[in-house]
């Protein structure tokens, strides 16, 4: 599961290292956004039969539908494609992306699974277990969780299941500066050596969650069994603080769900850039 995260978040800064290699600085306004979004329910059967196993691929993508500065409008939807589908999908229109991205996973369904039902189907007697693994789902949905000022954090949620014995979920976020058109990151808000010190913030507050007064309450609990338990690069900001969020298996196991640590800016302090704009604005909104 950090893997898929640390590879999204990769696609992301390579995209940024893209925008600006063409130039492409917003200036100070923030563009005056308004948001839309495409959505598909799209249901597709092996051999085109009813009878058959299906898959479901749901989408909700939350897109900049309009704006006072056209290139921050375009650039954002590239970003919010790339990190809902993928970078081959970066030059697309949103509804020319989805309309892909639709095709091709129902394509790969079909062309994947199809010789393999059809072997299954000789081999084997009992179908009805057998179906269950040929029923596929996928779900992204995406949304605008924050614009304020030159900030806005975008939501993507995820969940797909594959066959076995569950699915698997995630949750991703990307807090965009709207004056640089740049993700931003931890090294962009927090000043030093802060890792070690916002590890010890990031105990401390699970323990105030957890209402327990020690770390190995917290690993007995089944906390950091998966993973260690570190400041994160799958964060989002808000007026109340940074919320680090952990999917699952990235430090508990599947049956815990995914964790949320929320950090008042109070107690990030004396860790935090005094000089970052957005943070500035957030915490001020």
């Amino acid at each position: 599961m950090k893997k898929q995260t640390v590879s999204l978040l990769a696609i992301l800064l390579a995209a940024s290292s893209f925008f600006f290699s063409c130039g492409n600085i917003m200036n100070k306004n923030a563009g005056a956004l308004e948001f839309d979004s495409i959505q598909v329910n799209e249901t597709a059967h092996l051999f085109g039969d009813t009878a058959k196993p299906a898959c479901n691929l749901i989408i909700n993508f939350a897109y900049a539908k309009k704006s006072s500065d056209a290139k921050l409008k375009d650039s954002l939807n590239t970003y919010f494609l790339s990190a809902c589908f993928g970078d081959k999908y970066m030059s697309m229109t949103p509804e020319e992306a989805v309309k892909a991205y639709t095709e091709k996973y129902v394509g790969d369904y079909r062309k994947d699974l199809e010789p393999m039902h059809q072997k299954d189907e000789q081999d084997k007697e009992d179908g009805e277990s057998m179906e269950t693994w040929y029923s596929y789902y996928k779900g992204i949905e995406s949304h605008i969780q924050l614009y304020t000022g030159h900030l806005l954090v975008y939501r993507i949620d995820y969940n797909e299941y594959t066959g076995g014995a569950h699915g698997i979920y995630m949750s991703t976020f990307l807090n965009m500066g709207l004056h640089t058109l740049a993700p931003i990151r931890l090294d962009d808000i927090f000043v030093g050596d802060y890792k070690e010190a916002l590890t010890d913030l990031l105990w401390n507050q699970l323990m105030a969650d957890n209402k327990v007064t020690s770390r190995q309450e917290l690993e007995d609990m089944g906390y950091a069994s998966t993973g260690d338990l570190e400041p994160t690069e799958n964060f989002y900001l808000s007026k109340e603080g940074i919320t680090f969020y952990y999917n699952v298996y990235e430090i508990t196991p599947y049956v815990m769900g995914a964790v949320k640590i929320t950090l008042p800016y109070e107690m990030m302090q004396r860790l935090l850039s005094d000089d970052t704009m957005v943070l500035n604005e957030v915490r001020n909104s």
